[in-house]
């Protein structure tokens, strides 16, 4: 197993959301024949057009044309029903053929969907991504693969033009990897918020301590991007929602349970993000985070 999945492969791509549409159009761009497919028709044909790929039929005939199969969907299950189901994906694919889940799912399920498929004849890789919206444009993504190492190898030349690849170990551990970068995103973001709402409450300019922050130890990627880009000004748009970072705090309190550890730190960032979701609503922007923190920062007895 040497080919290298290069140029003028055909790719399956399911997802063209915030994150998977510039991430598809790196992949055209770079000379790769895309079939593809999103719940929303529209945004199906804007991508066709602007990048000359083709809309699929269906999901069966998505995965009978690709050499290649890239899915970036919001959560497990969808990806286990876009594959899985009677004319599902895998119900087309040849043997042999190449899935790549980029979509950031439980570990624990991923190791199952990946055992399955193996079994009826097809490799799964785990390659969630990190960077947000700006990174998958510019191609700058981390992107964390998990699986059989050959299989990662031929897969190389394709991933590379979404980001850098970090090979993370067997199967199931890129999704396992996301969990631990998103926990720790997460938590720095909130602890950055509460910090600045602390110190403007005491007179302190948020502007001046989020430039010291920078100059110093507290220095985070929430301070030195989502302050000065989204929560200063307070636009609150930086693509990602805030219901999408609760879904991956409870994937890792799942894993965490899955190992049989305690995570008291994780326990309690996972409910702080799932009670912002629940007022503020799944679409709300993660940055808003800050806003549902100002708004709780009064002590109540």
């Amino acid at each position: 197993m040497t080919n290298k999945i290069s140029p003028p492969a055909s790719i399956g791509f399911i997802g063209l959301g915030n994150m998977g549409y510039p991430m598809a159009t790196r992949l055209a761009n770079a000379g790769y024949k895309l079939i593809v497919s999103d719940l929303n028709s529209s945004v199906v044909a804007k991508f066709c057009e602007e990048s000359g790929s083709t809309a699929a039929k269906s999901l069966q005939e998505l995965g009978e044309v690709s050499d290649v199969v890239i899915t970036m969907l919001p959560e497990g299950k969808v990806v286990r029903k876009v594959l899985m189901d009677e004319s599902g994906v895998a119900s087309g694919l040849k043997p042999g053929t190449i899935l790549i889940d980029m979509s950031t799912c439980s570990p624990v399920d991923t190791r199952n969907l990946g055992d399955e498929l193996s079994k009826a004849g097809f490799h799964l890789i785990d390659a969630p991504v990190s960077g947000g919206v700006v990174k998958a444009i510019d191609g700058s993504l981390a992107i964390m693969a998990g699986g059989e190492s050959e299989v990662i190898e031929r897969c190389i030349p394709l991933l590379e033009n979404m980001g850098k690849v970090f090979k993370t170990g067997g199967p199931a551990s890129g999704h396992a990897m996301k969990c631990m970068n998103n926990f720790l995103s997460a938590g720095s973001l909130a602890i950055a918020s509460e910090a600045v709402i602390l110190g403007t409450r005491f007179g302190l300019d948020p502007k001046t301590m989020v430039d010291i922050l920078n100059s110093s130890t507290g220095k985070s990627n929430s301070t030195e991007h989502k302050f000065p880009a989204f929560i200063l000004p307070r636009t609150f748009n930086s693509g990602f929602f805030i219901g999408l970072m609760a879904k991956d705090l409870r994937l890792a309190v799942d894993l965490a349970e899955s190992e049989d550890a305690s995570a008291e730190l994780l326990h309690h960032i996972s409910r702080l993000w799932d009670n912002a979701e629940s007022e503020l609503g799944f679409k709300a922007d993660n940055t808003e985070i800050f806003s549902y923190l100002e708004n709780h920062a009064t002590k109540t007895e």
